[in-house]
């Protein structure tokens, strides 16, 4: 089974993503996190396949750590999405450097979206 981990501090869009998620009707395990510093420890302790990512975090930009990700070996092949409320062009162009797979706004957090680009990346297939 494939595992996705959604990166976001808000317990509301959290519960929006899960909900979306869970309508997908893909085999995919979904984890969270609320601070970059947690997903740098889910990322250490469990593969994941894919990550979902909000861009303004807590404790640092979500774009700066895709920078990170794709500098570490272990990490510069998973699959990341960054959701924001917010996409601005510093954040594409961000994100362009780093290889993120697409930028969405919230609202493009939709099952049909989610299941493209899980599917996309032969993570999952329809139960």
């Amino acid at each position: 089974m494939s595992t996705c981990l959604i990166i976001d501090d808000s317990s509301l869009d959290q519960e929006m993503m899960r909900r979306a998620m869970d309508a997908t009707g893909l085999p995919v395990e979904v984890l969270f996190a609320g601070a970059l510093s947690e997903a740098r420890a889910v990322l250490k302790a469990v593969e994941v396949s894919l990550v979902f990512l909000d861009n303004s975090m807590p404790d640092g930009w979500g774009a700066d750590f895709v920078g990170e990700m794709a500098r570490d070996e272990r990490f510069k092949r998973v699959p990341v999405v960054i959701v924001s409320d917010w996409p601005s062009p510093f954040l594409y162009a961000k994100a362009r450097a780093s290889n993120v797979c697409e930028v969405w706004s919230k609202r493009d957090f939709t099952p049909e979206a989610v299941r493209r680009v899980v599917q996309a990346h032969g993570l999952g297939e329809v139960r």
